[in-house]
């Protein structure tokens, strides 16, 4: 209903909402996190510890310039990471973890395996090998109901190695999160920085034709650069491109707007005030056709309005 609002409870003091470590017991490349746009556990994967990335985004935290030692993703192993971590799960023995024991009843239900990690993670020449063993997972532990979420910059979804796994997900309850945090190509290069030859109507492309065939979430993150926010003609840009979208044929489930929760590499950018995102989400109900979720800075819980 228009001008309504729905608010989740607050759990702005619990430390697992802020612990988002990529580091879990001895594994190389799962770690379950409390997600709060999840509203569950999510258990995350990175498909990146050599922390490269066709992105050099101006709000990222990773610290690139220290390498993890890891240089590939060893299948056998993410599967037995996988496996072990659904056996923590059922057995309840995750909940006594230190990490999460103070995670309350209602959050200690499983939401997703969300691939992402310390890069883009469909740069993974085998990402399909990576999806079908979620889904392998899913399937071992009866989890039909625990989607498959790819947490990408949308820079290779046309490539092979995500055309393979596009049937994976559609069939095993899986989602494209594709990030969208510009408008302009003056802005998308400003913001993202990414390697040559990649422009922001390549990114807008290939979200459309993924989008085509299933809906996809649109992550957009915005933020304050030198202490300015962004101008309103690139937030009415950055809304052309959504209505682009739409009418080219692309299915949009949801738009996660959302602002730095962890600490930057590059201390020129800082979050933004609630109310300046409050402001971003009114644009975009009030141009594209689509439901709105605002994530404010850290330790603060969703506000969602269609």
């Amino acid at each position: 209903m228009p001008g309504s609002k729905m608010q989740s409870e607050p759990h702005r003091e619990l430390p697992a909402i802020r612990d988002h470590r990529r580091q879990w017991k001895r594994c190389l490349y799962v770690y379950p996190v409390i997600s709060r746009r999840a509203e569950g556990l999510s258990i995350g994967v990175n498909l990146n510890p050599a922390k490269d990335c066709n992105f050099s985004c101006l709000y990222c935290q990773i610290d690139r310039r220290v390498p993890r030692g890891l240089e590939e993703v060893n299948m056998s192993t993410l599967a037995e990471e996988l496996r072990e971590a659904f056996r923590k799960i059922d057995s309840g023995e995750i909940w006594r973890e230190s990490r999460f024991a103070e995670v309350p009843q209602k959050l200690r239900r499983v939401n997703d395996i969300a691939l992402s990690g310390d890069g883009e993670p469909t740069c993974l020449p085998n990402f399909d090998e990576a999806v079908a063993a979620a889904a392998a997972a899913k399937d071992e532990f009866c989890r039909d109901d625990v989607k498959i979420v790819t947490i990408t910059n949308a820079s290779q979804l046309d490539q092979p190695q995500v055309q393979r796994a596009l049937p994976i997900l559609d069939s095993n309850n899986g989602e494209i999160w594709a990030k969208l945090d510009a408008g302009s190509e003056d802005f998308f290069q400003r913001v993202n920085r990414p390697q040559p030859r990649i422009s922001l109507q390549r990114i807008v492309d290939s979200i459309i034709s993924v989008a085509k065939a299933r809906p996809v979430v649109i992550q957009s993150l915005f933020f304050l650069i030198d202490r300015a926010p962004p101008l309103r003609e690139e937030i009415d840009a950055y809304c052309r491109r959504l209505s682009d979208i739409v009418d080219a044929g692309g299915k949009i489930k949801l738009v996660q707007i959302h602002t730095i929760a962890r600490s930057p590499q590059d201390s020129s950018a800082t979050a933004l005030a609630d109310a300046e995102l409050d402001r971003i989400a009114d644009t975009v109900r009030a141009i594209a056709p689509t439901p709105v979720e605002v994530y404010y800075g850290a330790n603060v819980a969703p506000q969602q309005q269609s």
